[in-house]
């Protein structure tokens, strides 16, 4: 009796031992079979999972635009006072929600291109007022007219069509002709051809953003989504040495099993430049375990602060000789005109900037941009996209509304925050087919190994307190 006993505890720790044992096993296969699943469903070709959310995104995403109302036009025209504003907004428009055109498969080269439409639907349930606000704002025409032409006898011609069209360095605009755009009474003066409508964002609606031709990851999934060309070249043609390069992905998703570690490089149109973000924290969005990748301040440092942004300093006397840092100058990329990016406020940049703008308030919080991104696959499931659009304005002394300034002006004129989360259906869809399997077999495993070594453990120690009575 007790010999059969003692074979029952033997035969007790040997099961717990090969409960641990397959356990333990099942945690590389395991591994292999997600990584080969994975692998499998974010390569861009037909019929993956990835595929269809990366031909049109079942995100909603949102751009809401925040505008610079000016409370002193007279005053800064006449006595080169600080320029006070007035943040008004959200104004919120619905975009990115037109699938991806002209898709093109280049077996030979593991590639896939495509153009992004823009369009943009007002959405006046998400808007502090109507696209009909007016507001006083930046004339962008006459501001942009001394950089444009700065010859003193053609600025003389400007300005007496500046004067004949009544225009000043301010206006009163309405919301939507701001950003979409409108007929400028200045410009319609110019005798040559010109274009004579200007907006921060026109042209916008029917038409597209590239285009890119970016990598789908068949022959090597480090490589998915990351962009080989944009508009046919791998350069910009903007900036000098490295600055140029077009780096990473749209953002849109990154390669799969992201790290900690590792550093997320992609590239902005909006901005005319390849960026990057650095891991933030931990977040735990609708479920879904996420890191939040923020960006950093050093990707908008001076060159004296992070002399890898040597290249983006373009013009020495504006940036008091390389030394101002959160603005970006990327006039080359708008036809020469004075654009100069930013975070929103001014967020971590020189203060020096901010001197003559009265009714900032950076928040890191409200004004940093991030991205939330989940570890396994490489999708980003959340994100907050935000930027500033400013106008260098400088004095002209042949042109009247200019020639009083007697200092460089960077103006705030809007600032924006684009938007998307992944709605809650898909959220479950994404729990259910891809961290609800990993989960279970996470749990399968950690339960035999569990019980495997609890059962191994009980039983030997039986077995041995049993043979030790029975030498007594």
């Amino acid at each position: 009796m007790g010999c059969d006993r003692n074979y029952g505890l033997i035969a007790g720790a040997v099961i717990g031992a090969i409960l641990a044992v397959f356990g333990g096993i099942l945690m590389p296969v395991g591994d292999m079979i997600i990584e080969k699943t994975i692998i499998k469903e974010v390569t861009l070709e037909e019929g993956t999972t990835a595929f269809k959310n990366w031909v049109k995104t079942g995100t909603a995403v949102y751009r809401q635009f925040w505008i610079f109302d000016v409370q002193n036009p007279q005053e800064v025209v006449m006595n080169s006072s600080t320029i006070k504003v007035k943040q008004r907004g959200p104004y919120t428009y619905r975009v990115r929600f037109l699938a991806k055109e002209n898709i093109t498969h280049n077996p030979e080269t593991n590639t896939v291109s495509f153009v992004q439409p823009n369009a943009a639907i007002f959405e006046p349930s998400l808007s502090s007022g109507t696209e009909d606000d007016t507001l006083t704002v930046l004339n962008l025409a006459v501001a942009a007219a001394p950089h444009l032409y700065p010859n003193a006898f053609v600025q003389v011609l400007l300005n007496s069509l500046i004067k004949k069209s009544k225009s000043s360095l301010f206006q009163r605009r309405t919301v939507k002709e701001l950003l979409w755009g409108y007929k400028d009474p200045f410009l319609s003066l110019v005798p040559y051809p010109i274009t004579t409508t200007v907006g921060a964002f026109f042209p916008y609606n029917d038409t597209a953003d590239g285009v890119y031709t970016v990598f789908n990851g068949k022959d090597d999934i480090s490589k998915v989504a990351i962009i080989d060309t944009y508009k046919g070249k791998k350069n910009l043609s903007y900036w000098s040495s490295y600055c140029d390069m077009i780096n990473g992905t749209d953002a849109a998703s990154f390669p799969p099993f992201v790290e900690k570690t590792r550093t997320l490089q992609f590239f902005s149109s909006d901005i005319c430049r390849s960026i990057y973000a650095v891991f933030g924290a931990e977040h735990d969005l609708k479920g879904i375990p996420v890191y939040r990748f923020i960006l950093p301040p050093k990707a908008f440092a001076s060159p004296f602060q992070n002399p890898d942004n040597h290249c983006f300093c373009v013009d020495r006397e504006v940036s008091n000789n390389c030394t101002f840092y959160g603005v970006l100058d990327i006039s080359k990329c708008k036809q020469g005109k004075p654009v100069f990016i930013s975070l929103p406020h001014f967020l971590h940049a020189s203060p020096e900037i901010a001197e003559n703008i009265e009714g900032l308030n950076p928040n890191e919080e409200e004004h940093s941009t991030y991205l939330d991104v989940e570890p396994i696959t490489g999708f980003t499931l959340q994100f907050a996209k935000r930027l500033q659009i400013n106008i260098l304005v400088k004095p002209a002394k042949k042109i009247e509304t200019l020639k009083h300034l007697n200092r460089n002006y960077i103006v705030p004129v809007l600032w924006l925050n684009e938007t998307g989360t992944i709605g809650d259906e898909k959220a479950e869809m994404f729990k259910n087919k891809v961290t609800g399997k990993i989960n279970l077999l996470r749990l399968i495993e950690t339960v035999l190994i569990s019980v495997g070594v609890v059962m191994f453990v009980a039983f030997m120690i039986s077995y041995c307190a049993c043979r030790s009575k029975k030498t007594k």
